[in-house]
């Protein structure tokens, strides 16, 4: 019986293999053999969790014809993976990846790290802050005072509490967007929302155009959907979207949908001015393409001078091409997981029916709670703390990184939770590798593309403040510092750091 539970194609493999930037050697160090280069790339990709655990390797000759490589180099590739414990092989089912015991499982998206492990690794890798106290502890004792009357019901809203549908409706109709409730669902997050959206519009198969980069978990999420992910590259600089390149992949691919973050993206921090908006809803119409807009950012414009666009929605105003997708999680606490999606009825309606085969409904505490933050006007002193938070954040990542490692460079959004950081040639896969060994996590640049792409990036979140954020860049230039010299010889193991 096989012990491979997904296989990796040649052309795949090699695409991701080249993309990856070589390993810079240190002064006077020769270049590592063919073969060693090339075990050292499968076996990056499999800590990167961009090659799957168990997953099936091509055969030898099969991955030397991509490569244009010997079947020795290959050969004496996966030998090494074998001795290190990254491959397995048994005669007539091939070779598959492994870790070797004791090692952790790589993550596949940005899952936050365990509280336990705080103490001694710096976690750059999710985006999100702490609670904005007191006002979760206050939305909650203002659910558990209105949860009675629902504690007599079945529990299941598919569509979500018909008090909070109301209310989101409302917001959005205070923003200059007219909406009903019977346009609104709630949903177990921005992911639950859209993975619900992919289940009902893009099987699969079916093409779905993204932002390169894009927010590396719902690339995850669409990929594990079965869906075909058409990148649209970004050009450089915070306004950042290409209409042109838009234009030419909606009328060239005819994707079924397209998934963006005009609001402070994620990962770059770009905010798309109106035009860019009005014309990208434009061309979406003209291809017949349903335009998925993530606005878990929107709120979060970190600069006082900041000008919000109109939301993407206003210039859809039949409902026909954009679904509008937003969240609790950024903007007040990622533990609140509280989504919504907003959409024509007819759209609602069918969301809605399929939700009765995947997760019935979303907690109604945590729906009460928000309603309730949402009525009282907590939630504008939350979102208020939130922003003064991450701008605290943000200032002191950027001054601390500047000192540090003033080669890499960046652009400093005005609004948003990350910083895209090219990192001055440096590999973003081993920077990431090396992070771990020296106390910090950070997500690399490939994990925000498609096919192994920004290898020359990582993502820096601001969630950290003051002495912590120094320390997080003290790290982050010894992980370069260990890039620079091939990760060569051993590390000692992080000092616990309290802020």
């Amino acid at each position: 019986m096989a012990q491979w539970t997904s296989a990796v194609g040649a052309a795949q493999l090699a695409r991701q293999l080249q993309a990856q930037s070589p390993r810079p050697a240190g002064p006077g160090a020769r270049k590592p053999p063919a073969y060693r280069a090339l075990a050292d790339g499968i076996r990056l990709l499999v800590l990167e969790g961009r090659v799957p655990v168990a997953a099936r390797l091509p055969a030898e000759r099969e991955l030397a014809l991509a490569l244009t490589v010997s079947r020795t180099t290959v050969a004496a590739a996966y030998e090494a993976l074998r001795t290190e414990g990254f491959l397995e092989s048994r005669r007539g089912a091939g070779s598959w990846t492994a870790v070797p015991a004791g090692n952790p499982l790589p993550a596949r998206g940005l899952e936050p790290l365990p509280p336990e492990t705080l103490g001694s690794l710096i976690d750059l890798g999710c985006a999100a802050l702490p609670a904005p106290e007191p006002w979760l502890t206050r939305s909650v004792q203002g659910a558990l005072e209105e949860l009675p009357p629902y504690a007599h019901t079945h529990g299941d809203y598919p569509a979500g509490l018909p008090a909070l549908r109301a209310m989101l409706a409302e917001r959005y109709t205070a923003r200059g967007i007219p909406t009903m409730p019977e346009q609104i669902m709630v949903t177990t997050g921005a992911m639950g929302a859209i993975d619900a959206i992919c289940h009902l519009f893009a099987g699969r198969g079916e093409r779905i155009a993204v932002e390169s980069p894009s927010y590396a978990n719902i690339l995850q999420l669409m990929r594990e959907a079965g869906a075909r992910l058409v990148p649209v590259a970004m050009s450089e600089g915070l306004g950042s979207w290409d209409l042109g390149r838009w234009r030419q992949v909606l009328r060239d691919a005819a994707p079924r949908l397209a998934y963006v973050v005009a609001d402070f993206h994620n990962p770059t921090g770009a905010l798309a001015d109106e035009d860019q908006r009005r014309r990208l809803v434009e061309a979406a119409r003209a291809a017949g393409t349903v335009l998925v807009v993530d606005e878990t950012m929107t709120e979060l414009h970190l600069d006082d001078d900041v000008e919000m666009p109109r939301p993407v929605c206003a210039f859809d105003p039949a409902g026909s091409t954009v679904l509008t997708v937003g969240s609790a999680s950024k903007a007040f606490w990622a533990g609140m997981r509280i989504g919504w999606v907003r959409a024509a009825p007819d759209v609602i309606r069918s969301l809605v029916a399929a939700r009765a085969y995947a997760d019935l409904g979303t907690p109604v505490l945590e729906q009460l709670g928000v309603n309730w933050l949402m009525r009282t006007g907590g939630w504008e002193e939350a979102v208020t703390l939130r922003r003064a938070q991450a701008r605290e954040n943000r200032d002191a990542l950027v001054a601390a990184v500047r000192k540090e490692l003033p080669e890499w460079e960046f652009e400093v959004p005005r609004g948003g939770l990350t910083l895209w950081v090219r990192t001055g040639g440096l590999s973003g896969s081993r920077l990431a590798e090396a992070g771990e060994r020296v106390g910090v996590r950070v997500p690399s640049g490939p994990r925000f593309g498609v096919d192994g792409a920004f290898e020359g990036y990582i993502r820096l979140p601001f969630t950290v403040a003051g002495p912590v954020a120094e320390e997080a860049a003290s790290r982050l230039a010894a992980a370069a510092r260990l890039v620079e010299s091939g990760l060569g010889g051993g590390v000692e193991p992080p000092r616990t750091f309290v802020a």
